[in-house]
């Protein structure tokens, strides 16, 4: 990369940086079955990217009136932190990556559907918390992903044009979010498959995705 060109680094967090998709997936299902509920196949892996409000949404539509959203809260709510005291895995690449980006000397950011404690927990929990200069999360913004305010809002915070952004994401809504803000958008899929459609480049890994876009 031109040392006279700068660019400022934006992360997705959940799916990103961190392997925590999953365990909100066991978490939904485990407390589907603690209701005595039928499974219901692919409905949380398809609320990747989504904020809460919108997960609740499609949960309650899937299931219909009668269902118990409070309760399911209260189940998923636990069962996730239970997940996560456990140990929060990291996503491949992710430290060699922010090693990289700190050698460098680029300001990053988290741009995250996750509210803020949850997010700060979750960055406190996996050590990375020191290494963004901002946390941009859902209850900071007017609207969520895909809209494009949590990537405007998190260059904002680091003082940088959006178009000079590079954003690292995972879902098609996160990658959608920061293509709507006007940034280059690496997507890294986790649970999802995806085609790649509003991202520049479709990688593997974080690694390889800095790779395509010369960040590395």
């Amino acid at each position: 990369m031109p040392a006279t060109l700068r660019t400022d680094l934006i992360f997705d967090l959940d799916g990103t940086l961190i392997d925590t998709e999953r365990l909100a997936i066991e978490a939904g299902h485990a407390a589907v079955a603690s209701l005595g509920l039928p499974p219901a196949p692919g409905l949380f892996e398809s609320l990747t990217g989504k904020d809460d409000a919108t997960c609740a949404g499609i949960i309650a539509k899937h299931f219909g009136a009668a269902f118990p959203l409070g309760q399911f809260g209260q189940l998923y709510s636990q069962g996730f932190i239970d997940r996560l005291e456990e140990g929060i895995p990291l996503m491949a690449g992710a430290i060699d990556l922010l090693d990289h980006i700190e050698a460098l000397g680029l300001p990053s950011a988290v741009a995250t559907s996750s509210r803020r404690a949850s997010a700060n927990r979750k960055l406190e929990m996996t050590g990375l918390a020191s290494r963004f200069q901002t946390v941009v999360s859902v209850d900071c913004i007017a609207n969520p992903k895909p809209a494009p305010d949590p990537f405007l809002e998190a260059a904002r915070r680091l003082g940088a044009e959006a178009t000079v952004c590079l954003a690292f994401e995972d879902s098609d809504i996160g990658a959608l979010s920061a293509k709507r803000a006007g940034m280059t958008v690496v997507q890294v899929p986790d649970r999802q498959k995806s085609r790649g459609e509003n991202a520049h480049h479709l990688a593997i890994d974080l690694l390889a995705g800095a790779r395509m876009a010369g960040l590395i």
